[in-house]
Formats: C-alpha cells, sequence, structure tokens
C-alpha cells in the first residue's frame, strides 16, 4: 500500500498538518479546524494510502516557503502540490491560485468567473473542503458585503492571513 508521509509544522498562526507523497503536498491544514481528522479519513481513502508520520523532500521546501511567507517575503508557492477532488472541485481551486496576493475575490465573484453565476454555494463547499490551506488560498474568498466569512481554520485566521498579505487593513 502507497504512505503517504505526515509531519507537524509550526507556523505564526499555530500548529498545522502537511501531508506529501512523491507528487507533491496532498494537505495543509491547522490542526485545531473543524473536521481536522475528517481530512486525513479522506485523503487516505482518495489516496488508497496509510498515513504515516515520517520526513519528506517536499516538507523541506513547504517550510522554507511558509517561513518567507509569514516573514512577507514570499507571494506565490512552488512546492509541487497533487490535489484530490472532482473535476469541479479542482477548477474552484485552480481559481483559488489565481488570485493575486493581496486581493480578495466575493463567492460570486468565483461562481461568475467559472461561467455559472448560481454555483455560489458549490464554491463554498468547494471552498470549504479544501484539504491546502494557504497554498490554495480559499482565505482570500469573502462574502459579498465584504464580511470574512466560512474558514475551516477559523475567521481571525482568515482575518491574520489577509491582513498579513495586505488585502485588508484593521
Amino acid at each position: 500500500m502507497e504512505i503517504i508521509y505526515k509531519k507537524t509544522i509550526q507556523t505564526p498562526l499555530g500548529e498545522m498538518a502537511a501531508c506529501a507523497i512523491e507528487q507533491g503536498i496532498c494537505l495543509l491544514e491547522f490542526t485545531d479546524r473543524k473536521n481536522f481528522e475528517k481530512q486525513f479519513v479522506s485523503l487516505s481513502k482518495a489516496l488508497k494510502a496509510e498515513i504515516e508520520e515520517g520526513n519528506h523532500r517536499h516538507f523541506i521546501q513547504l517550510e522554507e516557503e511558509l517561513k518567507e511567507y509569514f516573514d512577507g517575503k514570499r507571494e506565490t508557492f512552488d512546492v509541487p502540490l497533487y490535489i484530490t477532488g472532482t473535476p469541479f472541485q479542482e477548477r474552484v481551486w485552480q481559481l483559488l491560485r489565481e488570485i493575486p496576493m493581496g486581493e480578495t475575490r466575493t463567492y460570486k465573484q468565483q461562481s461568475e468567473f467559472l461561467g455559472n453565476p448560481k454555483a455560489i454555494r458549490a464554491v463554498g463547499t468547494a471552498n470549504g473542503i479544501n484539504k491546502i490551506a494557504i497554498l490554495i488560498p480559499c482565505h482570500r474568498v469573502i462574502g459579498s458585503n465584504g464580511e470574512l466569512v466560512g474558514y475551516a481554520g477559523g475567521i481571525w485566521r482568515k482575518q491574520k492571513l489577509l491582513e498579513l498579505e495586505k488585502a485588508i487593513l484593521f
């Protein structure tokens, strides 16, 4: 059976769990997020693999890039990602990666970019099950009224990430 390697990473916003396989990082989540353990079950099932603590070459690059990001020295990530989802979810996640640092979009705008303006809830659901926080920046999507809504890592983290990216100023 295939192995998914798992490591705990400390960040300025709290502890995160990272998972990697040969193709890339397949999970990056805050360990206190809602339904945290379900993410591992879902990932293990999707990849038909067991998750084990261990080192992987992708973790070195991931930790370096996260440090640069939190130090304000990195706007994009180069570490390879391995994404598991439906074709719709993968399109939503690709759109998230196209939101420039320092900008936000609404769920409605995201659904319009997909060519389906009525898919606002489906876009929100796809954002919510994104397994790769920060690198696939679902924190850059806000409510139509400008409210910070819908972040599994906590609204306070969404605010801190957007402040770090200078997308919002409080």
